[in-house]
């Protein structure tokens, strides 16, 4: 399995075709018959509600530089996507939490940046259940609070972002 468009066999190295199979167009290889499939790369990212404010990072790094999203990123090969979300929290904004204070609230396929396409879990957690004090941290600009009623008229990375917020408000109303 691959996330880009393949040109290769990751098993044999041969170069690969592009055949109909299952009624889509997948590459396959000549050499060892194998079908090389292409899938989403795995993400997760929290929304941390604080009454009426939620808090949100403005991406330093494309896609996206300079608009605002929840904290998130990929899913390291060994993690859960919840543990993931915790740590990209912690990343992003200096705040921590246990996974297992997060409550699932969706999961998403983004828009695709090129070939990639990604699947992202999404979650929710009142802001009393992480410590830390807020800063920006890694590939984010600025970590802040918003208060929800001005989350409208900011530009947000990605088309999921104001579902995802609605419905974690909807989890603490």
């Amino acid at each position: 399995m691959v996330a880009r468009t393949p040109s290769y066999c990751p098993d044999c190295g041969s170069r690969v075709e592009t055949v109909e199979d299952e009624g889509r167009t997948r590459r396959r290889c000549p050499s060892c018959a194998r079908i090389v499939f292409r899938n989403p790369v795995p993400g997760a990212g929290v929304v941390v509600v604080d009454g009426d404010h939620v808090l949100l990072v403005q991406r330093g790094i494309d896609p996206g530089a300079g608009k605002w999203c929840d904290p998130g990123g990929h899913l390291e090969v060994d993690e859960p996507p919840d543990v993931a979300a915790a740590r990209e929290l912690e990343e992003e904004t200096g705040l921590a939490v246990d996974p297992a204070a997060l409550t699932l609230v969706d999961a998403v396929q983004m828009e695709p940046w090129g070939e990639k396409y990604i699947v992202s879990v999404g979650y929710a957690v009142a802001r009393e259940e992480t410590t830390g004090d807020l800063s920006a941290g890694t590939d984010a600009r600025a970590a802040r609070f918003v208060h929800r009623d001005d989350c409208s008229g900011l530009a947000f990375a990605f088309a999921y972002v104001p579902a995802r917020i609605d419905r974690a408000f909807a989890l603490f109303e």
